[in-house]
C-alpha cells in the first residue's frame, strides 16, 4: 500500500504500487509492506525518534517484528514492514541526477525493500550494494542509491543517506491519498 501524505506531481499511485509489489517479490519480503510518501518535516521527526538523527533523510525502513535474527543478520523470514520516503528529497535527487521523480521514488522503494529483507549496507561488506545493482538493472532503474552515496562522498558532495530503524511507524499519522499524484 502506498500512502501519499505529500502529493508528488506526475506520479501515479497505481504505478508505484505495482512497482512496490514487484520490488517486494524480488527482494523476498513476505507479508504486508506500507510505503509512506511524506515531507521532510515528517521524515526528520521519524529519523529523530527512531535513529536519534535530527535531520531529514530520503528513506527509512521499519521491519516488522521477526524480520531479523537475534544476531542482526538476515534470516529466511522477512515478514514485511514500513517504508517512509521524503517526497522533497526524492524530487531534489531526481533533478540532480536527471531522471523522473517516479524513477527516484522507485529507487527508494527498492532500497527500503532490501532493508526489510534484512540487508544493511553499513555492515554487510557490499552484499546489499551487489543485490541492489542487480535488481536495479533488472528493473531498468538509474544508478543505485548506495552507489550514488559513495560517489558523492568521494567527490565531497553532501548526500542524503538512507536510514533504517527496527521500530514500526504508527498508523495514526497516515493519510491516504485518493489521487496519487
Amino acid at each position: 500500500m502506498i500512502i501519499f501524505e505529500t502529493t508528488v506531481d506526475g506520479v501515479s499511485q497505481t504505478s508505484l504500487e505495482r512497482f512496490a509489489r514487484q520490488a517486494q517479490k524480488l527482494a523476498g519480503v513476505k507479508g504486508e509492506v506500507s510505503v509512506l510518501i511524506a515531507d521532510n518535516h515528517h521524515l526528520r521527526q521519524l529519523n529523530r525518534n527512531f535513529r536519534g538523527k535530527d535531520k531529514a533523510t530520503d528513506v527509512l525502513s521499519f521491519p516488522h517484528e521477526g524480520g531479523e535474527s537475534k544476531d542482526g543478520k538476515r534470516d529466511n523470514v522477512h515478514p514485511g514492514g514500513d517504508i517512509a520516503i521524503s517526497a522533497e528529497i526524492a524530487q531534489e535527487n531526481a533533478g540532480r541526477y536527471g531522471h523522473p521523480t517516479i524513477d527516484e521514488l522507485k529507487i527508494l522503494v527498492l532500497h527500503g525493500m532490501l532493508h526489510l529483507a534484512g540487508y544493511d549496507h553499513e555492515t554487510d561488506n557490499g552484499d546489499m550494494q551487489k543485490v541492489e545493482a542487480k535488481l536495479r538493472a533488472r528493473l531498468k532503474l538509474p544508478a543505485s542509491l548506495i552507489a550514488r552515496t559513495q560517489i558523492a562522498r568521494a567527490q565531497g558532495t553532501p548526500a542524503k543517506s538512507p536510514g533504517r530503524s527496527k521500530r514500526k511507524i504508527t498508523s495514526g499519522s497516515r493519510k491516504r491519498s485518493e489521487g496519487g499524484g
